[in-house]
């Protein structure tokens, strides 16, 4: 599915297109990417699914906050939604050198490159990343990962991670649903 537009206007048809592929593959791992939880509650862990939210990390936007309440983190692990918070993978602390420093670091050159196929790409495989490095997910099997371009959900994809250390693995099976970028 290709949208016309990119955005949270998308987010009810990206999660039931997610619902779908994972009842028709059998793929009983689902990561999304939910700064503040409200994409990642659509979620209906009512199949045994493997639900994982991916948050922003603590201090963005803002110095020694987190986006996601305490209150919000407990709502969605009483649904049975792990809920990881770190460093994220493709910024980081290159990212923080680069702006100390100016230029560019080989990893934000890895996620300007899957910004080409649209930021919510960029975001799947990152959070993807992500929840197998946490142990969240297993190693060596495909997973669907939810991901958006600011607010609310318009990308998925069918993948299978690999950790950072060798985050070329990465296998991008299916392309579930992403914005069409002909408009811009």
């Amino acid at each position: 599915m290709y949208f016309n537009n990119k955005g949270k206007e998308n987010t009810d048809n990206t999660i039931k297109l997610v619902s779908k592929t994972a009842v028709e593959k059998g793929i009983k791992h689902i990561v999304v990417a939910s700064s503040k939880g409200g994409t990642a509650k659509l979620l209906k862990n009512d199949k045994g699914l493997n639900i994982v939210c991916v948050t922003h990390a603590n201090g963005y936007p803002e110095a020694g906050k987190s986006e996601l309440t305490e209150e919000g983190r407990r709502e969605l692990e009483s649904m049975g939604i792990k809920v990881l918070t770190t460093t994220h993978v493709l910024s980081g602390a290159e990212r923080g050198i680069s702006k100390a420093f100016g230029g560019i670091n080989p990893v934000e050159i890895i996620a300007q490159t899957l910004r080409m196929f649209g930021q919510g790409t960029k975001v799947c495989v990152e959070v993807a990343v992500m929840a197998l490095d946490a142990g969240l997910i297993p190693f060596g099997e495909p997973i669907i990962a939810i991901g958006g371009s600011a607010h609310g959900a318009d990308t998925a994809l069918v993948l299978t991670p690999s950790h950072a250390s060798s985050i070329f693995d990465v296998k991008i099976h299916e392309v579930i649903c992403k914005p069409s970028y002909y408009s811009e």
